[in-house]
């Protein structure tokens, strides 16, 4: 089945949570409320054999203008391998409360991709197993990928000098000295 069809059979499968359908380059996405969207993924993935999780991340729209649109959004890419059908699915979440439902206990993978989304955009998972940073120290402050976080501090992370120090104390492990020797021994 085509993309835009399975689109229209959601909107007619969750009136009311589907708040478009755009065509792009020959892609379709539905924009959805997050209030639904561990239902429509099941939908999707049981009733249209959307079996694979191509992609899942936050973005923020924080300049974007729409009356219909959130400042935050979850892209989901899903993909049908058996009948090679892609679809994407863009959940709205409000920025004064940045949370939506976990697909993880449909996709185990989908784990470490809200993981990430949590920790660069700040968009909290209900009911994710361990949802705690996963790319940045558990001390770091915001979110990086939000629009506002500033490309450069008054300070410098609180953790960046202890791993300034670290690293000059294992400066006397480098490999310099071992390259050289094999590379001597390959030019015999």
């Amino acid at each position: 089945m085509e993309p835009i069809r399975i689109a229209e059979k959601l909107q007619e499968q969750f009136q009311g949570a589907v708040l478009g359908i755009v065509e792009h380059r020959g892609q379709i996405s539905v924009l959805v409320d997050r209030d639904v969207i561990f239902d429509i993924i099941s939908f999707l993935r049981n009733d249209y054999k959307m079996n694979h999780l191509n992609c899942l991340c936050g973005v923020d729209n924080l300049k974007r203008v729409a009356s219909h649109h959130e400042r935050f959004e979850v892209v989901y890419q899903l993909y049908s391998i058996e009948n090679r059908t892609s679809l994407r699915i863009k959940a709205q979440v409000p920025e004064s409360d940045p949370s939506v439902d976990s697909i993880t206990s449909l996709w185990t993978g989908a784990n470490w991709l809200e993981r990430e989304t949590y920790d660069l955009v700040g968009i909290k998972f209900n009911n994710h197993p361990n949802l705690k940073r996963v790319l940045t120290p558990d001390d770091w402050e915001g979110h990086p990928l939000r629009k506002e976080y500033p490309l450069r501090g008054d300070t410098e992370w609180a953790g960046l000098i202890e791993l300034k120090k670290k690293a000059i104390q294992l400066q006397q492990f480098d490999f310099h000295g071992a390259q050289t020797e094999q590379g001597a021994d390959s030019d015999d």
